[in-house]
């Protein structure tokens, strides 16, 4: 005789509300409500520390047929808020599944929900933007779940980073003979991102959110890097300060996804909040420096507000839009020049350590890396 499944209600702030069953832990969760159109990857993403505080829809109607692996993961650990998928997998496949999924989120306590539409929701979070959500297990009446989600955190004005950071420096050493050393700021970076570098002979200093130039300094490194993170960049005013810092020093910098935000906020660009923002590993960039266009994996909700085609003097070179996304237009890097055009520092606002691929971007790890060479 089959058990029948614990009902679960997902209410967003908007009120529209959707009737499932429960998928992973029970009990009752709050979140930024996003979608990720990738087709594969769950893993990575859930273990994404720039997901912290988000609720993840995925348009992909089948989730968890590969299972859990133990070779995966991101970080240490799940960060999405709650999870949200229309066809949970019954029997997992694949030779280095260890547990399902649900196992998997159940053990870290994740509240989702299953068997909704989840192209309605999809369509309503791109008509009306991403917005705050609540999903329980608990609750069955929808208004008393909204007052809820109402009471919530929104995502605007939230500084993260810190949250999802280490607590103490570590080092990734370089894989064959060490080349360069580069501090690597951990806004909430993934694992296969300094893998990425020590690959090319970087050895790298991860360093705790709340570091200071003095800690960067006190590596002799290379070169500066900032990850990935979730929140606001408005929000985030400590390291745009040490950026500034390492730029007046001018230090080579390479920064992605939230550091291609901060970034852009030290050169003096501002930033905004996307209606409902870019992720997954399907988005078709062009780089601007080579015309070649190339598919990407993102996860932001927030953008640079530089012009493209236009450079603008900084006190500390020449900015320019380095990448555009062929979607929508949104700057997704930027480069920082001297006044006779030699790179001094870029940025992306995508994820080129292609965890979980397309690997289109792998160049940009060189492009550091020549950068390094370039001011030895």
């Amino acid at each position: 005789m089959t058990t029948a499944a614990l009902p679960a209600l997902l209410v967003l702030e908007d009120g529209r509300t959707f009737h499932g069953e429960a998928y992973g832990a029970e009990g009752e969760t709050f979140g930024e409500a996003v979608f990720n159109t990738g087709m594969t990857g769950y893993q990575e993403t859930l273990t994404d520390p720039s997901y912290h505080r988000q609720v993840v829809v995925m348009t992909a109607p089948h989730i968890g047929n590969t299972g859990v692996n133990d070779e995966d993961p991101e970080s240490k650990r799940i960060w999405v808020a709650g999870y949200v998928v229309r066809e949970p997998a019954r029997i997992p496949s694949n030779w280095r599944s260890r547990r399902t999924l649900d196992d998997e989120l159940r053990a870290q306590g994740v509240v989702g929900i299953s068997g909704i539409d989840t192209r309605a929701l999809t369509r309503h979070l791109r008509e009306r933007g991403a917005m705050r959500v609540g999903i329980s297990t608990v609750e069955t009446d929808p208004e008393a779940l909204l007052a809820r989600v109402k009471e919530s955190a929104e995502m605007s004005g939230a500084n993260l980073s810190e949250a999802v950071s280490t607590g103490e420096a570590y080092v990734v050493p370089a894989q064959g003979e060490k080349r360069f050393t580069v501090a690597a700021l951990d806004l909430g970076i993934k694992d296969m991102t300094p893998y990425r570098m020590s690959e090319r002979g970087i050895e790298v200093h991860v360093l705790p959110a709340t570091a200071s130039i003095d800690d960067v300094l006190a590596v002799q490194p290379d070169g500066l890097f900032f990850s990935n993170g979730p929140g606001d960049p408005a929000a985030t005013t400590g390291q745009v300060q040490l950026l500034q810092q390492a730029l007046e020093r001018e230090l080579p910098y390479f920064g992605i996804c939230f550091g291609n935000q901060l970034f852009g906020r030290a050169l003096g660009f501002g930033t905004y909040k996307l209606k409902y923002g870019h992720r997954g590993i399907n988005q078709p960039v062009m780089d601007l420096t080579t015309r070649k266009v190339e598919v990407t994996a993102h996860n932001h909700g927030f953008a640079v507000d530089a012009p493209v085609g236009e450079p603008t003097e900084t006190p500390y070179g020449v900015a320019t839009v380095s990448h555009v996304c062929l979607n929508d237009d949104v700057v997704e890097g930027l480069e920082l020049r001297t006044a006779d055009g030699r790179l001094k520092s870029f940025s992306v606002q995508y994820h080129p350590e292609a965890a979980a691929g397309p690997h289109d971007a792998a160049y940009l790890f060189d492009r550091f890396t020549t950068l390094l060479e370039e001011n030895a």
